[in-house]
């Protein structure tokens, strides 16, 4: 042969993985994401972070209500010495021995700069912004099962198409051991026969031990026994509308959650920015209160209660605080620059999604064409060599050149799924088309 048949197929291998097995599972693609989505530790972490932010929300919540306190103290007390000031007669005083104290204040908060009021709505914001990064990251998940089946189904198919390739060159070193044994054709045409079937076997070997590989990978990932064999076909792969297809950024710019998250955040800064504000002004606070006494022998005080307003002003935070403030700007304007950013690097992605897309479509179209021109040229060639019009070498090329047409053709047609799962993730719509504010 002219061609090394490891070269020609190498290229394709590269990036496809999977499994060597009897047995295999299906499962489609919309089944593995959902069991992605339940299992993976990154959307267990995310939903955590959900979780306390939504805490932390209401904590937020809870400053806005009273404060009621409650003590109360007994206490046992020596022989003290009393001395009043005012003539108490003749007789002697009565000497305490113990005292009960009780109390129960209340503190209503009126007026605090803004501050209660606009903490609640930056822990609110806050929760939206990680609601949104949960729901990006289980779109990253997703994304990544999409790959792993992609990756398989090309390594799947390429195996079964070199083990049909296989036995066909076999069956051919069959036929030229009978026609070299009759001097039919020399040995030298059997040796090249054979060496092609070593090289297929060598192609094979590569292409199962890269299934294996990512089949692991992918049964990981769905937390499955390590010994699952998944089979995946190109119809698996299929759940998406195929007459909606982003032509731009917009789509990107209205349901991107990492934007979405950012947008979020920005407000909260904005929020901080009140907060930072709100010390410039005093507190003002409804307070009230019920004590009681009694020292024994003595005294006993009882429905002792109080109600008034209280009023705090820190007067050196005005001149403090402008510091704080000037921090709470500038961090609102660093989350603004990088929402910034984020919008150039969307339309870049997005640009590269369409274009690898379009190009994707391109080549499939070519690739189908090349296979009908690699199948046909096969039989011209096999027509003339039983003719005694070319020779062995042209032969074993263009089976080759069959072969790797169809490879090329598979990896070419499910190439046109992944990229167009990559557009919908680059514009923000892979969620809708999984359904996954649902999960």
């Amino acid at each position: 042969m002219k061609v090394s048949y490891l070269m020609l197929f190498g290229g394709f291998f590269i990036g496809i993985s999977s499994i060597n097995a009897q047995d295999k599972t299906n499962l489609k693609l919309e089944d593995a994401i959902q069991l992605a989505w339940t299992k993976s530790n990154e959307i267990s972490l995310a939903s955590t972070k959900v979780e306390t932010k939504k805490q932390e929300l209401q904590s937020a919540k809870n400053t806005q209500y009273p404060d009621l306190k409650l003590t109360g103290q007994f206490l046992q007390l020596t022989e003290p010495t009393v001395k009043l000031e005012f003539d108490a007669g003749s007789g002697s005083f009565p000497v305490p021995d113990r005292m009960l104290i009780g109390q129960a204040s209340l503190k209503l908060p009126i007026f605090a700069g803004m501050k209660i009021q606009n903490g609640i709505k930056l822990q609110d914001n806050l929760f939206q912004a990680e609601n949104a990064m949960a729901s990006k990251t289980k779109e990253d998940v997703a994304m990544r099962v999409i790959d792993y089946y992609a990756n398989l189904h090309k390594a799947q198919r390429t195996i079964e198409l070199l083990k049909e390739n296989q036995k066909s060159a076999e069956q051919r070193v069959t036929d030229f051991i009978a026609l070299e044994k009759n001097g039919i054709i020399p040995r030298n045409d059997l040796l090249k026969a054979q060496l092609q079937v070593s090289k297929i076997q060598l192609s094979l070997d590569e292409a199962l031990n890269n299934e294996k590989i990512i089949n692991y990978y992918l049964v990981t990932l769905l937390k499955l026994p390590s010994e699952t064999r998944l089979a995946v076909t190109e119809s698996d792969l299929i759940n998406f509308p195929k007459n909606s297809v982003p032509t731009d950024e917009q789509p990107a710019f209205q349901n991107r959650k990492d934007l979405e998250a950012l947008q979020f955040q920005e407000k909260a800064t904005q929020d901080n920015i009140k907060i930072a504000k709100g010390d410039y002004y005093p507190n003002v606070a409804l307070t009230g209160g019920y004590a009681a006494l009694n020292l024994n022998n003595v005294v006993t005080l009882e429905n002792a209660m109080f109600i008034g307003v209280g009023i705090s002003y820190d007067v050196s935070g005005i001149l403090k605080n402008g510091t704080q403030v000037k921090i709470a700007e500038s961090k609102a304007l660093e989350v603004k620059n990088t929402q910034e950013l984020l919008k150039d690097n969307i339309r870049v992605q997005v640009q590269q999604a369409i274009t690898n897309y379009d190009l994707a479509i391109k080549q499939s179209a070519v690739y189908n064409q090349a296979v009908e021109q690699a199948t046909e040229n096969y039989r011209i060639v096999k027509d003339k060599y039983e003719n005694g019009l070319s020779d062995t070498n042209d032969l074993l090329e263009a089976d080759v050149e069959q072969l790797k047409s169809k490879i090329a053709e598979t990896i070419a047609r499910v190439d046109v799924i992944q990229k167009y799962y990559e557009l919908l993730s680059a514009t923000g719509q892979l969620s809708q088309t999984f359904n996954l504010s649902k999960i």
